[in-house]
């Protein structure tokens, strides 16, 4: 059965499902796109390696992968290789001594895995045309639910004691304050947040050096 390479293209909060986020997995070579729901915890470990974060502890993912490396075991690719009743389910394909061996694997925790593996994403036909879409660059907001990431931002910040300013609530704020902000929410394992403030920090830098 062909396989069809994925990219991590967008990760969101799932309209669906409130308390969830989706992962949205792009056809490398075409327009279809793939929106998997995904837990919390796993959306965080999938960002925490997206934005190449160092935690101060490793999470379960990063555990895991150390414990591959240690024992000579590299992961070569993952494969979502089914879709029961609205579930996928995916493999790890590892090789150890030139042997290739799969190892069930819940769809989430193989995404997170493959990221920090950095290896390529497969799944077959049959499943992107059962829950595939054809989505545009730019239509992928409409799949998040951005004004919920606000407001959460918003409770954050005055968490912090930095009030919010509205459509930004980061803009308007120092870079020393976020640098601060950045170092609490670190602490408290937030990544998520963690990875917002950083982006704006990074375009501060992006800015200067312009």
């Amino acid at each position: 059965m062909k396989k069809i390479e994925l990219d991590i293209v967008a990760l969101s909060h799932s309209v669906t499902q409130t308390h969830n986020y989706a992962v949205v997995l792009g056809e490398k070579r075409g327009p279809r796109r793939l929106p998997i729901v995904i837990g919390s915890f796993e959306a965080q470990a999938i960002a925490v390696a997206m934005e190449r974060m160092t935690p101060n502890r490793p999470l379960t993912h990063d555990l895991l992968k150390n414990s591959l490396d240690a024992f000579n075991i590299k992961l070569k690719e993952i494969l979502i290789n089914n879709l029961l009743d609205g579930i996928f389910y995916a493999r790890l394909v590892c090789e150890q001594n030139g042997e290739l061996v799969e190892v069930d694997s819940r769809t989430s925790d193989a995404l997170a895995m493959a990221v920090r593996f950095s290896c390529p994403i497969f799944t077959y036909e049959f499943i992107l045309d059962a829950a595939g879409v054809v989505l545009e660059e730019s239509s992928l907001g409409d799949i998040s639910n951005e004004d919920e990431d606000d407001e959460d931002l918003d409770d954050d910040l005055l968490a912090h004691g930095i009030p919010s300013t509205g459509a930004n609530p980061l803009a308007s704020y120092s870079t020393e304050q976020l640098s601060k902000m950045l170092d609490e929410v670190l602490d408290e394992e937030n990544y998520e947040k963690a990875a917002k403030i950083r982006d704006e920090i990074e375009r501060r830098k992006d800015r200067r050096n312009d």
